[in-house]
């Protein structure tokens, strides 16, 4: 007896057993596709859960990125959609194709700050603000996010709206 060479994947195609690399990373990819496809429902279902207005919305999924598209009825409303799945564990950007069903009179986007060590949003407002007391603007800006003005987390991004 002594060494046998064999072709390496020849006994899946013809028995239809084991698997071999190439069904091991068709395997993998759909297990991958599913997963993303899992997530965007997710997403989905976190906008949907906030109330927002919003026709048509749709998410996708690729690895650490999503894409999203709807019709949002504001730009505030638009922009917290952005950030509802930007803010979300798993994700690192967020492609945003979606349009405004009604040009508001001009308001400009809203800046976005993403949240370090010791920042409050007192701290927070006394930068874009330049006053400490404004935090409320910024809190409402991002509700239903935010349940209370203290509860605000390192690497989260919050909307900053202009004021007047």
């Amino acid at each position: 007896m002594g060494l046998f060479s064999f072709i390496k994947d020849a006994g899946a195609n013809i028995f239809g057993i084991g698997k071999t690399t190439a069904a091991e990373a068709a395997d993998n990819a759909a297990a991958v596709e599913a997963a993303e496809a899992k997530k965007a429902i997710e997403l989905k279902n976190a906008v949907n859960a906030y109330g927002f207005n919003i026709e048509n919305l749709d998410v996708e999924v690729y690895g650490d990125s999503a894409s999203v598209w709807g019709i949002a009825d504001t730009q505030a409303t638009k922009e917290r959609i952005v950030l509802t799945i930007g803010n979300t564990a798993g994700i690192a950007s967020v492609d945003d194709n979606m349009t405004i069903a009604e040009v508001e009179v001009v308001v400009p986007e809203a800046q976005f700050h993403a949240v370090v060590s010791g920042d409050t949003l007192g701290k927070i407002a006394k930068k874009y603000y330049g006053n400490a007391m404004e935090y409320p603007t910024i809190f409402e800006a991002n509700k239903p996010m935010l349940s209370h003005p203290d509860k605000i987390y390192v690497g989260q991004v919050l909307r900053i709206p202009s004021i007047d």
